[in-house]
């Protein structure tokens, strides 16, 4: 089916709720207290996504990357993400993840569900192995900036597209594209949004959709 609309969706609070990837992660690498508090002080607009990065790449460090793509089978997602991957296709609506999680966690559930791309902040790798830096920052507007580069090589225009998330690292991306949905939404997410939906599965969202 030819593709006529994109669908973009966050990661953490959204695909993976009550947590995020980096709070699930650093739990196994035994810094889940000072990601705790990164992620709180980002969240309360304290410091930006790339200090986030930097206090937590540095528990990466030594780790393989296969090990760590091992620990994300246990993920806690919210239900039915391949069901709504699959329904969105057939809409004709390619689904991307734009998001704020490594993108070591976006291209496995690429993989694994059937997204068409992700974006985000990127690790540093030699030989497979983390090295505990920073290779790419990535922040909400470079969220918004891989929408819009995507619109644009697929001929789409952003007011035909769509945008899933919970949070304010979701806001530029609201603002840039026609239909935007705050799903189990933070007070900032659904009074920027044009629908707000709530519920324990991802197949929520595809009701009432054009």
């Amino acid at each position: 089916m030819m593709v006529e609309r994109l669908i973009f969706f966050d990661i953490d609070g959204t695909l993976v709720p009550d947590t995020s990837t980096g709070s699930f992660i650093a739990k196994r690498l035994g810094s889940l207290e000072q990601m705790a508090a990164a992620e709180r002080a980002y969240e309360e607009g304290r410091i930006d996504n790339g200090e986030v990065c930097a206090i937590d790449a540095v528990s990466w460090c030594g780790y393989l990357r296969a090990e760590v793509e091992s620990w994300l089978d246990e993920l806690p997602l919210i239900a039915d993400i391949r069901e709504t991957v699959d329904a969105c296709r057939g809409a004709g609506i390619e689904p991307h993840l734009a998001s704020l999680a490594w993108t070591v966690v976006g291209e496995y559930l690429c993989r694994r569900f059937g997204f068409a791309g992700c974006c985000g902040p990127m690790l540093e790798e030699e030989d497979g192995v983390f090295t505990g830096r920073v290779r790419r920052v990535f922040d909400e507007y470079d969220k918004r900036d891989y929408a819009l580069r995507v619109c644009a090589e697929r001929g789409i225009d952003p007011a035909r597209c769509i945008a899933v998330g919970d949070s304010r690292s979701d806001l530029p991306l609201f603002a840039a594209v026609g239909e935007s949905i705050a799903f189990n939404g933070s007070s900032a997410a659904r009074a920027a949004a044009t629908r707000c939906v709530d519920g324990p599965s991802l197949t929520a969202i595809l009701k009432n959709q054009d």
